[in-house]
């Protein structure tokens, strides 16, 4: 029953946006993320089997069909039969139990995979220290807010970013003391990490994108891979083994060994790689195709990985479990090892 359900999700992840039935209405707020593979759609997350996935949600076209049976609800895909037992779940804010926040989705750097600076509507510019703290306030009235994350473009520079989170940190750690609070910034200096966990910040996210240097230089040309490294392996040393993760975006022409090799070397400092399948839609589907990339990613391959990582990280002794914030926690993007299976 648990491999069927692994490979439910990961055919939802892979897939397309579901179908809501013709006057449907949602229980919850929808999701409109500014940041991540659903930046742009307007969302919802589907819970089954302990297991949540988070997808683009539309009245007109899908891939995936939800049914409403008296309150019972469940999906076909195609039209046929495909998942029972479905719960829609809250989202706080970008995340079920979690407010994430994309403190600015302008980004000077042309990553050709990422799609929040492309985006027409800067729901972000309003977004004040202060009105954030509001925001977070207000939720915990209503929901259950387990940790908040903040992450941002770099619209100008990047001690500047950073020294924006830093002030939202503390102005977060400020009315909340004991919220495990995640950071996922672009960092060039140790100082910047360093005034990040002083600022009251509980773990740390800098996303190598790739094992492949070559591959990064093709879809990043103009961060640094080997800076990045350097960052992660000082985060390790300031937040703490099994505090600092990353992404590694999959499907994007890198062999199995290249990811786990990668894995096994961030791992073996501490750092715990996050595999992220590639999404392409119409905002970076061209860019990406332009930029020479390869894609490689299937149902099998998908699941096949998230064992190997599984693996790895247990050889490191490392667990997704020591993650209150972002990625690991949410779980709604990625088949996510120790927690999906």
């Amino acid at each position: 029953m648990e491999e069927d359900l692994i490979r439910k999700k990961t055919q939802l992840i892979l897939g397309g946006d579901v179908l809501l039935p013709a006057g449907y209405k949602m229980p919850y707020r929808i999701s409109r993320s500014t940041a991540g593979p659903g930046a742009g759609k307007r969302s919802a997350v589907f819970s089954f089997g302990g297991m949540r996935v988070k997808k683009g949600i539309s009245y007109d076209a899908g891939e995936f069909e939800l049914t409403d049976n008296d309150g019972m609800l469940s999906m076909t895909r195609n039209g046929e039969p495909f998942l029972n037992g479905i719960e829609i779940k809250p989202v706080v804010f970008h995340s079920p139990e979690q407010a994430f926040f994309n403190l600015d989705q302008r980004c000077k750097y042309n990553c050709k995979f990422c799609t929040s600076p492309l985006l027409k509507e800067d729901v972000t510019k309003t977004l004040t220290d202060e009105k954030i703290v509001e925001m977070i306030r207000n939720a915990t009235e209503e929901q259950n807010v387990l940790s908040v994350a903040l992450t941002s473009g770099v619209a100008e520079s990047v001690n500047d970013t950073v020294d924006r989170m830093v002030s939202c940190v503390k102005a977060i750690r400020g009315e909340f003391p004991k919220i495990p609070i995640g950071v996922e910034p672009y960092a060039d200096s140790e100082v910047q990490i360093k005034k990040l966990k002083d600022a009251g910040a509980t773990e740390m996210k800098i996303n190598l994108e790739t094992p492949r240097k070559d591959i990064f230089e093709m879809i990043c040309p103009e961060l640094n891979y080997d800076r990045i490294l350097k960052m992660l392996r000082y985060s390790v040393e300031i937040f703490g083994r099994g505090k600092v993760t990353t992404n590694l975006i999959t499907g994007i022409g890198e062999t199995d060994d290249d990811l786990a090799e990668c894995m096994e070397m961030l791992a073996s400092f501490g750092c715990a790689a996050g595999l992220r399948a590639i999404r392409l839609n119409d905002l970076n589907r061209e860019n990406m195709e332009n930029a020479g990339v390869v894609f490689n990613m299937t149902e099998e391959r998908m699941i096949r990985l998230v064992h190997l990582q599984k693996k790895i990280f247990f050889d490191n002794g490392l667990t997704t479990r020591t993650f209150d914030t972002m990625c690991f926690e949410c779980g709604c993007c990625d088949l996510v090892p120790f927690r999906d299976l």
